[in-house]
């Protein structure tokens, strides 16, 4: 079946940024992100399938194009699609509370439509977390890729030809990922992960308190509170998840030239919740300037 879904949001939406930060990071195979769009490849109720989102021609809206599962999976896709561009956010809550706090208002008012980058799927953003500890984007990127080829399922699509499934908890859970550039610890990781994760002793409910989720999640070996918080964060799209211990954020604030503690910023933040995610992502992006 093909479906085609307008997707309204409150502006500003700043979706030229969402699709550079999907651009970075887009798995060969599995996403195809340019300048006008992010196509990626899925599977739901055992059927494959791929959705297209591009800037609506007029309004303030997304246009969802789906392609080769049920029409009864639309509603499902375009609730992740919903969450993946952070389209459901009060935007003008969100820039008026922290507009108001001297470390964000410049930030805020440079970019009033940051947005949260979510993703389709918890697992598979845990798994791109834990190959992301401590090396580059780029680098991340190309070990998932080798993960992706060595252990997801490859499929063929009309519109995309030969096109790679992300891995199931359960293909990882056992997996041998030597010799793919993973240290030995982080493989120790991904199988804890994947194991935990098919087992049902960790998930994405979204109704989940933010403290109980990082409780969960750390109690994982080589997941600390800061991929904890970045799950929450791009998983759930919870707004207030706060990576406190991160450096980027500590020198985005320095005072004299010096970086803060982890324990200054996390009382610094008090005063951006329940938006603090957001504030990250000012932040963030306020050092690539």
């Amino acid at each position: 079946m093909s479906a085609r879904t307008r997707l309204d949001y409150q502006p500003p939406h700043d979706f030229a940024n969402l699709l550079g930060f999907f651009a970075r990071r887009a798995i060969p195979g599995v996403e195809h992100v340019d300048e006008q769009s992010y196509r990626r490849i899925f599977i739901l109720g055992g059927e494959v399938g791929e959705f297209t989102v591009t800037r609506a021609a007029r309004g303030h809206a997304l246009d969802l194009s789906i392609d080769g599962v049920d029409a009864a999976h639309a509603p499902d896709i375009a609730t992740r699609v919903r969450r993946m561009f952070d389209l459901d956010a009060d935007i003008a809550a969100i820039n008026a509370h922290l507009g108001r706090r001297r470390q964000l208002k410049a930030c805020v008012a440079r970019h009033p439509g940051q947005r949260l980058p979510g993703g389709w799927d918890g697992f598979e953003i845990a798994i791109r977390a834990v190959l992301g500890q401590q090396v580059t984007v780029a680098a991340a990127r190309t070990l998932t890729e080798r993960v992706v080829r060595r252990f997801g399922h490859e499929v063929q699509t009309p519109q995309s030809g030969k096109v790679y499934l992300f891995p199931t908890p359960a293909a990882l859970a056992d997996a041998d990922l030597g010799g793919l550039g993973i240290t030995g610890a982080r493989i120790a990781t991904l199988r804890a992960l994947a194991a935990a994760v098919r087992d049902g002793r960790v998930d994405f409910r979204a109704e989940r308190p933010l403290a109980e989720f990082v409780h969960m999640w750390t109690a994982l070996p080589g997941i600390g509170e800061w991929t904890a918080h970045y799950l929450a964060m791009r998983g759930l799209a919870h707004t207030d998840a706060f990576p406190a211990g991160d450096i980027v954020l500590r020198k985005a604030v320095a005072r004299d030239g010096q970086p803060v503690t982890t324990r200054a910023l996390e009382e610094m933040s008090q005063a951006w919740r329940p938006y603090r995610a957001y504030a990250v992502l000012h932040l963030w992006r306020s050092t690539m300037i």
